[in-house]
C-alpha cells in the first residue's frame, strides 16, 4: 500500500491506494465540467421543505421529529472550507402525540475551517438585541460533512485529492479519504450528475454514523446545473429534505471566525455539586445535569448525558464526593442522544444500565457499531453492558435508602421515559417533562402537555413531592413551582 498526502482546501488530505485500485478519471472530468466546477467559487442555495431533529425521536424504531421548513438557505465557499446554513423551520404535530405548542425556530450556522459557531440572539434579550456567537465545536464533522456532500464540492474534493474510481451497477463509484480517516464515496450517472455521496462522522451513541445525501431532478439555475431536490440523511433517518428553488454562484461569501471565538480557549468542562439532602447531589455545571445518589456500599448516579467528556467529569465529582464507592448503578431517563450520549462510559466504569426494557435492545444494537473515528473507552476496553430493565417501576435499595425509578406514562415526549423518586426525602429528579424557568422570567403563555403529563403521573403514582431536581434548567424548585406552571391563563 502506498500513502500519499495532498493539501488542499485548508485540509489535510490523505489518499490510500491498493494494488486493486482503478483510477479512471474520465467519468470525474466529464462531471466536474458539466457541474462548471473548475469556475465554481462559492455557491448558495436556496429553498424549502423538511427539517428533522437528529437524535430526538420519541421512539428509537421511528424517525427524528419532522419540521417544516420554510426557508433554508446555504452558502458555501470551497476555497476558505467555510459555510453559513440559515433556516426557519416549525414543528409538525403528530396526530397521536401532543407537544407544545409549535414556534417558529431560527437558526443561523457557520463553521470556517475547524471551527463552528452559532449566531443567535441571548434568551430573553430584547428584540433588536444584538446576535451573539457560540462556539459549537461538537457541530464541526457535520457541517464540513454538509460542504463536501455537495455536488460541486464532492467533485472539487475529489479532483484535488486523486480521488480512485470505479464502476459500479449505478454508475461510477468515486472516493477518497479527508485527513486521514474520513471516507468519502460518490456515485456518477451516466448523464454526468452526482447522484449520491456518502460520509461518516462520529457520534457518541451511533459510533461511525453514516452521512447519506442525495440529489435528484437537476435543473439549470443561472447557468448552473444543481439538483431540485436534496434528500439527506444521519443514522438511517432524514434529516434534510430539501426542494431547491434558487442557486448563485460566485457571491461574495467570506466567512470568518469571530474574534471573541476565534481567541476563546476551549470551555472546560466542570461539574458543580450541591447538596439536596445527605448523601443526595445535584451535579450541574453545564446545560444538562445529573444526581449521584450514596447507598450504603455504593452511589446510584442519575443520567449521563451528551458525551463521554461530561460522563468523565461526573464520574471525577462522584469519586470526590464518595471516596472508595463504586458507581453500581446509572439510570437512564430516556433515549434520546442529549441524554444518552454518555452511557457508554458509565459501561466501561462497570456500572449497570436502569432503563426502560424497550431501550435495552436499541443501545445494544446501536452500541456494536464500529467507533473507528474517535473511539472510546468502552470501545478499548470492549466491557459488556450489564442492564436492569423495568416496564412500570424498579426499587433500587440498599436497605436504609429507597430510589423508585417509574415510568412515566402516556407522555408524548419519549414512549420509555422515566422519573426518579427518592420517597424518604421527598425528591423528584426528571428530565425534559418539566424544565424550571429562571427565578425572573415571564409567566408561559400556553400548558406544556408534558408538564401537565408529569403532574398527573405524580397524583396517580401518590408521590409526595417536595423538591424537583430537574435535569435541564437554572434551579431546583419546589412542587408549588410546577403547580403555578399548570396555571397559566
Amino acid at each position: 500500500m502506498s500513502r500519499s498526502i495532498y493539501p488542499i482546501l485548508g485540509l489535510t488530505l490523505t489518499l490510500s491506494v491498493t494494488g486493486c485500485a482503478i483510477f479512471n478519471p474520465e467519468p470525474l472530468t466529464a462531471t466536474a465540467n458539466e457541474l462548471d466546477v473548475a469556475n465554481i467559487r462559492t455557491l448558495e442555495f436556496s429553498g424549502t421543505g423538511h427539517w428533522y431533529q437528529f437524535g430526538q425521536a420519541p421512539n428509537p424504531s421511528l424517525p427524528w421529529p419532522d419540521f417544516e421548513l420554510s426557508s433554508y438557505t446555504a452558502d458555501i465557499n470551497y476555497v476558505t472550507s467555510s459555510a453559513r446554513v440559515q433556516t426557519t423551520r416549525k414543528q409538525i404535530i403528530e396526530p397521536d402525540r401532543q407537544r407544545p405548542v409549535p414556534t417558529e425556530q431560527k437558526a443561523d450556522q457557520y463553521i470556517n475551517g475547524n471551527t463552528a459557531w452559532n449566531l443567535a440572539r441571548p434568551a430573553n434579550a430584547a428584540p433588536d438585541a444584538a446576535p451573539v456567537a457560540s462556539a459549537q465545536p461538537t457541530a464541526v464533522e457535520e457541517r464540513t460533512a454538509e460542504i463536501w456532500s455537495t455536488p460541486q464540492g464532492f467533485l472539487r474534493a475529489a479532483q484535488a485529492n486523486n480521488a480512485k474510481s470505479k464502476t459500479s451497477p449505478a454508475g461510477t463509484e468515486v472516493s477518497f479519504t479527508v485527513g486521514g480517516k474520513y471516507r468519502y464515496i460518490g456515485t456518477l450517472n451516466s448523464n454526468k450528475t452526482v447522484a449520491r455521496v456518502q460520509t461518516w462522522i462520529d457520534n457518541p451513541v451511533l459510533g461511525d454514523t453514516l452521512v447519506e445525501t442525495k440529489f435528484l431532478d437537476y435543473q439549470v439555475f443561472d447557468g448552473v446545473k444543481f439538483p431540485s431536490h436534496i434528500v439527506r440523511s444521519i443514522g438511517g433517518h432524514p434529516v434534510l429534505d430539501l426542494n431547491v428553488t434558487k442557486v448563485k454562484t460566485n457571491l461574495a461569501a467570506e466567512l470568518p471566525v469571530p474574534d471573541d471565538i476565534a481567541s476563546a480557549k476551549p470551555a472546560a468542562v466542570t461539574v458543580k455539586a450541591d447538596k439536596l439532602a445527605t448523601g443526595v447531589y445535584y451535579l450541574t455545571g453545564g446545560t444538562h445535569h445529573s444526581v449521584a445518589i450514596e447507598q450504603n456500599n455504593h452511589v446510584v448516579v442519575v443520567e449521563a448525558p451528551q458525551n463521554e467528556e461530561r460522563s468523565l467529569a461526573v464520574i471525577a465529582k462522584v469519586k470526590e464526593l464518595f471516596p472508595n464507592k463504586a458507581i453500581k448503578f446509572l439510570i437512564n431517563t430516556h433515549a434520546h442522544f442529549d441524554h444518552s450520549g454518555g452511557l457508554r462510559t458509565f459501561v466501561d466504569e462497570g456500572s449497570t444500565i436502569v432503563t426502560e426494557q424497550s431501550n435495552q435492545p436499541y443501545y445494544e444494537k446501536v452500541w456494536s457499531a464500529p467507533r473507528t473515528l474517535n473511539p472510546d473507552r468502552l470501545a478499548k476496553s470492549k466491557k459488556p453492558a450489564k442492564f436492569e430493565t423495568f416496564t412500570d417501576k424498579i426499587l433500587i435499595s440498599d436497605g436504609s435508602r429507597k430510589i423508585e425509578v417509574h415510568s412515566i406514562a402516556g407522555n408524548s415526549h419519549n414512549d420509555a421515559f422515566a422519573l426518579v423518586y427518592l420517597p424518604k426525602e421527598k425528591i423528584l429528579i426528571e428530565a425534559d417533562a418539566y424544565t424550571p424557568p429562571a427565578a425572573n422570567a415571564p409567566a408561559p403563555t400556553s400548558l406544556n402537555p408534558y408538564t401537565v403529563n408529569l403532574y398527573d403521573n405524580i397524583q396517580k403514582l401518590n408521590l409526595d413531592v417536595d423538591q424537583i431536581a430537574a435535569l435541564h434548567g437554572p434551579r431546583v424548585v419546589k412542587l408549588d413551582d410546577l403547580k403555578k406552571a399548570l396555571a397559566v391563563k
